[in-house]
């Protein structure tokens, strides 16, 4: 075991937890550096970059991360986040498909999905993505509203007003706010306002 790496790492994860990014990324880089394989390094720094809005950054620590570990569907999600998060909807969506095809079960990475096709105009795959999302997260109320707009756009009337009934009984105020965006209002019977 290469306890360097592991030296650096948590060095690196106390400087997160003091509020020192740039520490905590040298620390990193420094545990990279002792183990070239090292994935979760190369991820963490992907993932301090783009908490601190540094796409661009983040992005070569993900593909990095991906190198080393092809098939972390984790990882796609990130990079998928991170192309989404710099408007190269294209390849965000290649991104998170290939993190659901890897593991079907990861709802963020279904929503991310839906919200990049929602952005391309692209509104039946939008639902089909967040239709996943939202049923692996039956209490996400950003997804069910996210879903009610999607088939609101393809004039599902009969589907948006399946989905306010059921995000009403856990976000009332979701409920109200897809009403709204919906101009649905002959749907405010069924929440009571």
């Amino acid at each position: 075991m290469n306890f360097k790496q592991w030296q650096h790492y948590y060095r690196g994860r106390l400087f997160m937890l003091v509020k020192r990014p740039d520490q905590a990324i040298e620390e990193y880089r420094l545990a990279l550096q002792c183990n070239p394989a090292f994935a979760r390094a190369a991820s963490t720094i992907g993932f301090v970059y783009a908490s601190r809005s540094q796409f661009h950054e983040a992005e070569g620590f993900f593909l990095e991360a991906l190198r080393i570990k092809p098939a972390d569907a984790s990882i796609l999600f990130n990079l998928g986040f991170v192309r989404e998060k710099q408007g190269d909807l294209a390849r965000s969506i290649e991104a998170f498909q290939e993190a659901v095809r890897l593991n079907p079960l990861l709802d963020r990475a279904w929503y991310g999905l839906g919200l990049a096709y929602a952005a391309l105009g692209r509104h039946e795959e939008a639902a089909k993505a967040l239709e996943e999302a939202a049923n692996l997260q039956t209490m996400n109320p950003h997804a069910w509203y996210n879903l009610g707009m999607a088939h609101h756009t393809l004039h599902h009337g009969d589907k948006v007003t399946e989905i306010v009934r059921h995000l009403h009984r856990f976000d009332p105020k979701m409920s109200q706010r897809l009403i709204a965006d919906t101009g649905r209002s002959d749907l405010s019977h069924l929440i009571g306002t």
